[in-house]
């Protein structure tokens, strides 16, 4: 099997390098096309009236100077030399949790371009908790526990499926793989007025509203969780 992995944090993440060590132990052959830069919180923005420039990193691994979207369209459309069985995305510096988040995602965005194209796929998150660093080693070893039991279960035509990592602490136990649904509760968005006219984004993700069994309530609560979501 074929695996294309892409990303919003930029070709040189530190996700996206646990995401192609996972990748590698499940998958035939392995292509990584990601954005030259961070592109988080971009959504789905393309680019069509403007060049887009690319450049080889090695052997199956590109960096293209655009969006997420940009990266699975230039692979599918001009870099790959077939379709990839399965597209993953991540894994992301941050949770995507929730409708909320889902929309505005860049790392979404990658797989849900594939799932427009018929190709199934799943995206990777990782929630950060304050002052606690992350153990990408172990991160991965989650991500590919996920991995291996969806890819006997690809999703129906038009979904694809969003996971979210916890952050827990040292001892604390080892999270459980739990299907959910995302949570519906919106971002409570805030901002704080520096001096007349100017802006700062002053929301808390993680005071964020949930529903009890919601991904946000799941991830949150420590364990992973996995939600189907459609395009």
């Amino acid at each position: 099997m074929i695996a294309l992995l892409s990303n919003d944090d930029g070709i040189a993440a530190t996700g996206l390098t646990a995401l192609r060590q996972l990748a590698g132990e499940l998958f035939d052959e392995v292509w990584v096309v990601a954005p030259m830069s961070q592109m988080s919180q971009i959504g789905h923005r393309v680019t069509t009236d403007a060049p887009i420039r690319y450049e080889q990193k090695g052997e199956r691994t590109f960096a293209v100077d655009g969006t997420p979207a940009d990266c699975v369209r230039v692979a599918l459309a001009h870099l790959l030399p077939v379709a990839p069985d399965w597209v993953l995305s991540g894994i992301n510096h941050g949770g995507n949790l929730g409708r909320h988040d889902f929309v505005i995602s860049g790392t979404v965005a990658a797989v849900r371009e594939a799932a427009f194209q018929g190709i199934p796929g799943v995206t990777f998150s990782h929630y950060l908790r304050r002052g606690l660093a992350v153990d990408w080693e172990k991160a991965a070893e989650r991500a590919r526990d996920v991995v291996a039991g969806l890819l006997a279960e690809p999703p129906r035509l038009g979904h694809f499926w969003n996971v979210n990592l916890p952050h827990p602490s040292p001892g604390d136990p080892e999270p459980r793989i739990i299907r959910c649904e995302q949570e519906r509760h919106p971002l409570l968005v805030t901002y704080r007025e520096e001096s007349p006219g100017l802006l700062h984004y002053a929301g808390d993700y993680h005071e964020r509203l949930r529903v009890a069994g919601s991904d946000v309530d799941v991830c949150f609560g420590g364990n992973i969780a996995v939600t189907l979501a459609s395009i």
